[in-house]
């Protein structure tokens, strides 16, 4: 995952500093500073489009937004090939990663090389739940979601998915990885 943007400040900006390039730039700096302060997970969202393409990605954009019915949201940007195997089989999984395993996200920041008959993401296994989403086998948990919503949220679509499957694959006490567990940016 590298730091989203590298096209300039983007506005908008506070009367303050607007007609300084300098101030600016320091300003949109400290503001994606601000941004990743924000606490967030760390996951491996598995994507299909339900049939012979699957990924997995990382990701740190997403929230519960409503409790019933149980629903997730999703934030992927639109040039991701996991936006497009979300787009195409309309579903997704989430895997919770355990904080000791936060070396596995490194490799789902491209796309995965996969192996159907194995069943494996850059080799490591995964299962299919519910929906098909593939959910790496080593995760703490796992959410297994079908879109019901799709909202253009500027470069990214933020998918709504209800909750079909859930559980646990490691001891629920198991400490899950977070953003700050990791040197890695994003976003902002």
């Amino acid at each position: 995952m590298a730091q989203a943007g590298g096209t300039g400040p983007i506005g908008p900006f506070p009367p303050s500093v607007a007609d300084s390039d300098e101030a600016r730039d320091e300003y949109d700096r400290m503001r994606r500073r601000l941004l990743w302060k924000m606490p967030s997970g760390l996951y491996v969202v598995g994507s299909t489009d339900r049939g012979e393409r699957r990924n997995g990605m990382t990701m740190n954009w997403v929230t519960q937004i409503s409790f019933d019915p149980k629903w997730i949201g999703i934030s992927v940007e639109h040039g991701a090939f996991t936006h497009e195997l979300i787009d195409a089989g309309g579903v997704f999984a989430l895997s919770l990663i355990d904080r000791e395993d936060r070396a596995i996200v490194r490799k789902f920041t491209k796309p995965v090389e996969v192996d159907l008959d194995a069943k494996t993401l850059n080799g490591f296994p995964y299962l299919e739940k519910f929906t098909g989403a593939p959910v790496l086998a080593q995760s703490v948990a796992y959410l297994d979601c079908e879109v019901r919503e799709r909202l253009e949220a500027g470069n990214h679509t933020f998918f709504v998915g209800e909750v079909l499957d859930c559980g646990f694959l490691q001891d629920e006490e198991t400490d899950v990885l977070r953003m700050e567990d990791t040197r890695m940016n994003y976003g902002g």
